[in-house]
């Protein structure tokens, strides 16, 4: 089985070979860079889905791939507080899809007045943590959980999610 990734992140990549070698372990991934079709920090659980829809769709399209994988970060700001989250979507050559959502985390307040700014939430990490591209590392979730969650697994539970369809298809007619 050979399964396309919509972005070149190792950490989305990582996160999608770890999660479907627990289903299929022979599987082979191909990441293909795809922009996400949506805004740099989509700030909804609508434009994030949208956009983890695109990713996987352009991927699939673009390869010979059995499946495509859209893998979408995104920052929503509600009455309790900031939280940064994600979605991803798999879709296969049936047209099967599957979406599965991650935990939110709820950001701290001066990061997310940064981000109310116009800043994007990683650079505003960067900032922080004085590195340099911590969402190819360990984001927001991993900073502020001392990584107890990595960016990679809070990635690797929403992808098992999505996989869902695929895993027990007689649920999902």
């Amino acid at each position: 089985m050979l399964i396309s990734v919509g972005s070149k992140n190792p950490v989305k990549v990582r996160a999608v070979v770890e999660a479907t070698r627990n289903v299929w372990p022979h599987v082979d991934v191909v990441a293909v860079e795809i922009s996400g079709g949506v805004s740099e920090q989509p700030t909804s659980d609508r434009e994030a889905i949208t956009g983890a829809a695109y990713r996987a769709q352009m991927s699939l399209d673009g390869t010979d791939a059995d499946m495509g994988v859209g893998l979408e970060g995104f920052i929503v700001d509600t009455e309790y507080g900031m939280f940064a989250s994600c979605w991803v979507v798999i879709r296969d050559r049936k047209g099967c899809t599957g979406i599965g959502g991650g935990g939110k985390l709820l950001l701290p307040e001066r990061v997310a007045a940064e981000v109310r700014s116009g800043k994007e939430l990683g650079p505003v990490i960067d900032e922080l943590l004085g590195e340099c591209n911590t969402k190819q590392k360990q984001g927001a979730v991993g900073t502020f959980t001392q990584n107890l969650i990595t960016r990679q697994a809070a990635f690797e539970h929403s992808v098992i999610l999505a996989l869902a369809p695929f895993i027990a298809p007689d649920y999902y007619p």
